[in-house]
């Protein structure tokens, strides 16, 4: 069991100096446990997660800067700096930035499961078809290309 060691994770920083790039965007750790696990992105203009579905965790998106178009449930939305965004486990969900500045974002799932595994993985990838592949592993599904739109 991993429990949650009391401390900062500085600005610009991963939790135990870790980072990942999945598919061009930066992910930074910000608290790993058992019960959470929280993670910062950072998405230039263009970059998004397709719309995908997480069975078995609860997720929430913190907007820190920019805006985030969102697809939740079938339905387009828009999360602006300052919004709080909750979804809960088996919702279809993704986020594109549209705009043409950068996001930044504080997410967090709970129970963590395999997602640490799974950018852990995702790490450097290229090929998006490998990318779908491992995230169905680890409980991540991606819906079809005509989800996102």
């Amino acid at each position: 069991m991993t429990a949650l060691e009391k401390g900062i994770t500085a600005n610009g920083t991963g939790y135990g100096g870790k980072s990942w790039n999945i598919l061009g965007q930066v992910y930074f750790p910000k608290a790993v446990t058992d019960s959470t696990f929280a993670f910062e992105t950072n998405s230039d203009p263009g970059q998004f997660v397709p719309v995908h579905v997480h069975p078995t965790q609860d997720e929430f998106i913190l907007v820190q800067e920019g805006t985030l178009d969102l697809k939740l449930d079938g339905v387009w939305v828009k999360a602006h700096a300052g919004d709080l965004v909750r979804l809960p486990r088996g919702i279809p969900h993704g986020y594109f930035n549209k705009s043409d500045k950068p996001a930044r974002a504080l997410f967090w799932v709970s129970p963590m499961q395999k997602l640490e595994a799974l950018f852990t993985q995702l790490d450097n990838l290229t090929d998006p078809a490998e990318v779908v592949r491992i995230s169905a592993l680890h409980e991540v599904d991606f819906l079809p290309p005509e989800a996102n739109d």
